[in-house]
């Protein structure tokens, strides 16, 4: 036995040259470890036997000592290996030295960092939480897949599949113009007159999928379509009723024609609503429209007043017809007495205020001085009450 294995460590021994062994092959002859390791030279930097220099170690540096001074030189292959284990985090050393505990123990736990990026990678592109306010759509390679309700999603990991998560209850806004009269938004009435608008349009998702696959530029297409509707519709309106109680009607009408178009082009938006902030002539003839409108509103006041005046005289003539019709039912009965009752009233509403009293009969006295009389208790009240006073 020890005859067949001697032969055949031989053999291996000279078809795979480490360093350190004494080796006789065909990159050096027999010699001492200090030889092999020097690529079959001397320290001296003689080859020794007469072989080939070894191709996996430094070659000879020139200089006066005519070699290494020291120790044994490193192969290449150890080199190569010892910066390959310093590129990827280790340090210096020797064969087993390096970031790791050694190249077995790093080549072990690369496919374990490995697998741990994997399944992280999956965990956070597969899962996704939609909100109660929200809608996710699924693309798969791009393309259109379907659409996650609110709740926990899942689907395929990214790059297969990806979401886009989008607020459909959101009420988003568009101002058009400018309501502090910075930038003019200049319109044509129906009636060839030229108003300055601003208003804003109100509006929200109602489809995910048609919002995000038929509109490029979601907020300009409805700017877009909010001037082309409103213009459409001021073509059709007075100066007056653009300035006027007409603004109502005006936005409804922009807000249905709005929705039609939005509609024709599959955008999956609806409008909520049009609001006119501000509707006034261009600047340079504003204030004459100012004084037109100030005396437009003054006719009107004056309009009013005498409306109301004429309902009063009105009404108070309907009433005096009313009581004079009773007056005449009651003459139709007995018309002695009515005159008679007629007389007095008128007498009494004249005389009222007189200081003369006129008594038609034969028993009395012509004249009484009764407002004298009158004013003689007066005096004497006014006389208590003053004594009444002074002792308080």
């Amino acid at each position: 036995m020890q005859q067949n294995k001697t032969p055949f460590l031989h053999r291996l021994r000279s078809l795979v040259p480490f360093p350190g062994f004494a080796m006789a092959g065909p990159w050096g002859g027999k010699g001492s470890d200090d030889e092999q390791a020097n690529g079959g030279e001397t320290p001296e930097g003689k080859g020794s036997g007469g072989g080939p220099r070894n191709p996996w170690t430094h070659p000879p540096r020139s200089g006066s000592g005519g070699g290494e001074s020291g120790g044994a030189r490193q192969s290449l292959i150890e080199d190569i290996l010892r910066r390959s284990r310093e590129s990827f985090g280790g340090g210096g050393g020797g064969a087993s030295g390096g970031g790791f505990g050694g190249d077995g123990e790093a080549r072990a736990l690369w496919p374990i960092a490995l697998g741990i990026i994997v399944i992280l990678w999956v965990a956070m592109t597969s899962f996704h939480r939609i909100g109660p306010q929200e809608r996710g759509v699924v693309m798969m390679l791009g393309s259109y897949s379907r659409t996650i309700t609110p709740g926990i999603g899942l689907t395929l990991p990214a790059p297969l599949e990806t979401v886009e998560v989008v607020d459909v209850e959101e009420i988003r806004t568009v101002d058009i113009g400018s309501a502090s009269g910075e930038e003019e938004n200049l319109v044509l009435t129906g009636d060839q007159n030229i108003i300055d608008l601003a208003y804003s349009v109100r509006w929200n998702i109602r489809n995910a999928e048609l919002y995000e696959f038929e509109l490029k530029d979601p907020d300009g297409t409805v700017q877009e379509v909010a001037e082309t509707a409103m213009r459409a519709v001021l073509a059709t309106v007075s100066l007056n009723e653009a300035l006027g109680a007409g603004r109502t009607g005006i936005e409804q009408q922009v807000a249905q024609k709005m929705q039609e178009i939005l509609d024709n082009y599959r955008s999956g938006i609806r409008i909520q609503g049009i609001a006119i902030k501000q509707a006034d002539p261009p600047k340079e003839v504003n204030d004459a429209f100012k004084e037109v409108s100030a005396a437009k509103q003054d006719a009107d006041t004056y309009i009013n007043q005498a409306t109301a005046y004429a309902q009063q005289l009105k009404a108070r003539a309907s009433g005096e017809a009313a009581a004079f019709d009773k007056v005449y039912v009651q003459y139709k009965l007995s018309p002695e007495v009515t005159r008679r009752r007629m007389y007095y009233e008128t007498m009494e509403a004249v005389l009222a205020d007189t200081d003369k009293t006129v008594v038609e009969s034969n028993n009395v006295m012509p004249y009484l001085p009764l407002p004298e009389m009158k004013r003689k208790p007066r005096a004497a009240e006014s006389g208590a009450g003053a004594t009444v006073e002074g002792g308080r």
